[in-house]
């Protein structure tokens, strides 16, 4: 038995619509050996994992896994199991799983979900190594050694904890998804992303967008917002700065005793010490302030309860009296027998972990026993309280009790006006006053402070009262009724014609006034210019458009291999368009025929959400067939208005983008519902080649379809189709068109049959005289399918050349050009018009040599920016082939990376 490959899924994937990691495991001999066939398996997995019990499984009620695991299921079904429930037991609930076969004999995919990837990967390392120790001899090669299931347990729970987001910055994100905003943690912290492109905003706890630095660092300065405040008119206590012990001394004496000493500029309580009442105690807490700031404050002590309000957007959302860390004596236990006891509540953990804090012993409680007279050894009498601190922070272990029903309206009042004040969108303001429900005006009550970035614990779960929405007006505040949180996206997948439809809808978007983020298999854009090069349809690249904050449309070429490789970069498109699946990438990733990678492919369409559209190729069967699991609207496209499916969509009041053969030429036209929209000619499309090229006529019909499913305006789709070109600058590899030549070069980058058959069509179309082809294929397809490409090129050229590609991938040299010759010569190529070179360059240099006067030259290339500077540049003086630093930048704007 061994683990073949860990694969992560972070978006919709063909394993679900939710994050999923997958394990591919080879049972080896226990294939054989079903849970019921191994001796004691069963009852030591669940004498260590008895809430095991509680899983369903296939039969929906607790206990149905338990009777697959009597009953006999196999290995990688319970591995799947057991890394949820340890999840589960680490505090990070998650249910989703499922275990198939990967196809070899037994081979099997084990999926699981997460909440964080850390976690979940770790999880199904324990579970896999836990459950091999628990295997008798002979059930395996080497046995595992034994796991400390328990200790395994508890590190994983500590992972969980270390790296889950705090409990401000999740209740945000958690009302944000509840609400359909997409969102992306951006580190390991709690920087998070909600919304795509020009409409994002980004939260730190409770730190967002909207909050202004400089009332952060007015925050920070206790003394400034003190002066802010009196300057307002608003109640704060008497407080002065001081540098040294005798200086605190002297304040404190001039402000009169009790007073405070705390830091200036720090936070959660630390270093505060309260109620000093004679001198040696403002020198002691002189001594402990300064070790943590250089800047200490003496300040006016307020008899009075300690209350945090807190201020979103300007209005008062909740209100909590914090009550400091404190025991309750039962007359026999010690203070830290007690202390221990308030520590066991699961609700306390330390920092900000959990919603209540661990109380510690340290200076402050120390210098709080010592005025009581008492140590940790003292028994207090039952029912007496007494507080090891001296404020009431939960970080310090403090709790807390609801106020938001009782607060007074003019508490309230000054609450919002001090958060104004100091400029805050989302304040914590601390009020020090008898009862609450009395105005401060009459009841002497101050603000002692004004916080940024205010923790939310002691309002999602009090102590005491009703748990409040204090996420809810934040995400109010970030996205007001109207504001929307999500730029319009459309997603683009298919064998062939992908690339050229996604810049083609690119471009339309631009002619309708949008900043465009784009990717394709030869690099992101950005507004047109070129920001990163590569292949970049995977998810990687849709975050990098979706996180840039200028652009406001998505237009996202998604190509098999990256779905099957991590899923999708989002969770949900206004538009999924499939152009085709045809015969590519067989044999790779598990997908063996048509039907894997159809099924591959529709991911794209069934994450459309329930107002967008899927635009689907009815001329294509098994794309339109997709139409039962697609969502959203259906709009389909089709070369032909007499297509069965259109016409029985179209009188049934649906959308159809098809081609209309009339006198004077083709018609693109567009159906929706009763209005019938003819576009634009086929021949005024440039791309279509004066309509010969009909795979661009395809590629047109669906960029149309897509455009009008995201709302462009008719004249800006027309005028879009109307100016988008096949240049090199425009859709570099795709049907690029040199004719300063005696004879014309096209430079295309198809590289299966079907793209060939469609290049094919068009070379018939456009020759005069001879039709020479520089032919190649991908190292990683099959042999029939590499055949297959060139027989079907030998139907259209009368010289074939074959090439191969800089990355053959893992072929013996001349073994696909072989191949490729192989599938011509069955084509009926003859041997004296036959060709083979094991490099791009001396198979292009030989069929430009080759070329005379009227001929056609098609090059199918690997590096289309290198073979179009050896076409512009052939039979001319130009530079060594050696050295193209002196070349110009045939991209010109959209190549600067």
């Amino acid at each position: 038995m061994k683990l073949d490959e860990t694969r992560v899924y972070r978006g919709p994937s063909p394993y679900g619509y939710r994050p999923v990691v997958r394990l591919t495991l080879d049972l080896g001999e226990l294939e054989d050996h079903p849970s019921n066939r191994i001796p004691r398996f069963v009852d030591q997995l669940l004498d260590d994992v008895p809430s095991l019990h509680e899983h369903g499984c296939s039969y929906g009620e607790p206990g149905g896994f338990v009777r697959r695991l009597r009953d006999g299921t196999w290995f990688g079904h319970i591995l799947e199991h057991v890394a949820l429930e340890l999840q589960c037991l680490a505090g990070t609930p998650v249910t989703y799983g499922k275990t198939r076969s990967e196809g070899r004999h037994g081979v099997y995919h084990v999926i699981y979900s997460f909440e964080d990837e850390e976690v979940g990967l770790l999880a199904g390392d324990i579970a896999l190594r836990y459950l091999r120790s628990i295997l008798p001899t002979g059930f395996a090669d080497k046995l595992e050694p034994a796991t400390n299931l328990r200790a395994e347990l508890d590190a994983l729970a500590r992972l969980a904890e270390r790296v889950a987001l705090g409990p401000s910055t999740r209740s945000l994100v958690e009302e944000a998804k509840s609400r359909g905003i997409p969102t992306l943690r951006l580190n390991r912290q709690s920087l998070v992303q909600l919304g795509w492109g020009c409409y994002q905003q980004r939260i730190q706890a409770t730190i967002t967008s909207q909050t202004r630095h400089i009332a952060v660092e007015i925050a920070q300065d206790k003394q400034l917002t003190n002066s802010l405040l009196e300057r307002a008119g608003l109640p704060v206590p008497q407080q002065e700065r001081v540098h040294s012990a005798e200086e605190a001394v002297e304040v404190a004496r001039r402000i009169g005793f009790p007073v405070v000493v705390k830091p200036m500029d720090l936070s959660h309580g630390r270093g505060v010490a309260l109620n000093l009442r004679d001198e040696a105690a403002v020198r002691d807490a002189f001594v402990k302030a300064w070790e943590l700031s250089s800047y200490v404050l003496v300040e006016q002590y307020c008899e009075g309860r300690d209350h945090r309000v807190l201020v979103v957007g300007g209005q008062v959302v909740a209100v909590a009296e914090r009550v400091p860390g404190h025991v309750v004596g039962d007359g026999r236990s010690t203070i830290a027998a007690l202390v221990d006891k308030v520590n066991a509540d699961p609700r306390r953990g330390v920092g900000h972990e959990k919603v209540l804090t661990q109380i510690v012993f340290d200076h402050q409680a120390e210098r709080l026993l010592a005025l009581a007279g008492h140590t940790k050894e003292t028994v207090l009498p039952a029912g007496a309280m007494f507080a090891l601190r001296s404020t009431g922070n939960l970080s310090t272990g403090g709790t807390a009790v609801d106020r938001t029903d009782v607060i007074h309206p003019d508490n309230g009042e000054i609450a919002a006006r001090a958060a104004k004040v100091i400029g805050l969108d989302v304040a914590g303001i601390d009020l020090i006053c008898p009862d609450i429900s009395r105005s401060l005006r009459e009841s002497r009550g101050v603000i002692v402070e004004v916080n940024a970035a205010p923790g939310f614990r002691m309002h999602l779960a009090p102590t005491e009262g009703k748990p409040r929405d204090v996420a809810g007006p934040v995400v109010d505040m970030l996205y007001p009724t109207g504001k929307p949180s999500r730029i319009p996206l459309a997603a683009i997948t298919g064998t062939n014609g992908k690339t050229t439809t996604s810049r083609m809808v690119a471009h339309i978007l631009k002619m309708a006034g949008k900043r465009v983020g784009l990717t394709t298999s030869d690099g992101i854009y950005i507004d047109g210019e070129r920001v990163l090069k590569g292949d970049m349809t995977g998810p990687w690249s849709a975050r990098v458009v979706l996180t840039d904050p200028t652009v406001d449309a998505a237009v996202l070429e998604t190509a098999r291999g990256g779905i099957l490789r991590e899923g999708l970069g989002w969770d949900r498109c206004d538009v999924g368009c499939v152009m085709n699946v045809t015969s590519d990438h067989l044999g790779l990733r598990g997908v063996e025929t048509l039907t894997d990678l159809a099924f591959v492919k529709r991911l794209v369409v069934e994450v459309v959400h329930d107002n967008g559209t899927s635009v689907l190729n009815a001329d294509d069967p098994l794309t339109a067939a997709m139409v039962d699991k697609a969502e959203g609207r259906i709009m389909f496209f089709s070369r032909s208005a007499t297509n069965a499916t259109v016409r029985a969509h179209v009188q049934k009041g649906g959308r159809a983008a098809v081609i209309e053969q009339g006198v004077n030429g083709d018609m693109l036209s567009i159906y929706d519902g009763d209005r019938h929209i003819p576009l634009t000619w086929t021949h005024l499309i440039p791309a279509t080649l004066e309509g010969k090229a009909k795979f661009n006529v395809e590629n047109a019909l669906a960029a149309a379809a897509v455009a009008f499913s995201m709302n462009v305006s008719l004249e800006h789709i027309r005028q879009g189709l109307r100016t988008f070109t096949t240049s090199f600058f425009q859709t570099p590899g795709r049907c690029n068109v040199f004719d300063e030549h005696p004879f014309r070069v096209i430079v295309d980058y198809g590289h299966n049959a079907a793209a060939m058959t469609a290049m094919v069509e068009l070379v018939k179309s456009l020759r005069k005289n001879r039709a020479i082809g520089v032919v190649a294929a991908a190292g990683d397809r099959r042999d029939q399918d590499i055949r297959e490409l060139g027989r079907v090129a030998a139907s259209g050229f009368d010289v074939f050349i074959a090439k191969e590609d800089s990355n053959i991938r893992g072929r013996a040299p001349g073994s696909l050009a072989a191949l490729l010759v192989d599938g011509a010569r069955e084509g009926g190529i003859a041997e004296d018009r036959l060709f083979a070179f094991q490099n791009e360059r001396d198979g292009i240099a030989h069929a430009l040599g080759l070329a005379k006067e009227g001929d056609l030259v098609v090059i199918f290339a690997d590096d289309p920016a290198t073979t179009w500077k050896q076409v512009i540049y052939w039979g001319r003086e130009r530079p060594s082939t050696d050295d193209t630093r002196s070349l110009p930048d045939l991209h010109g704007e959209v190549d600067r990376a």
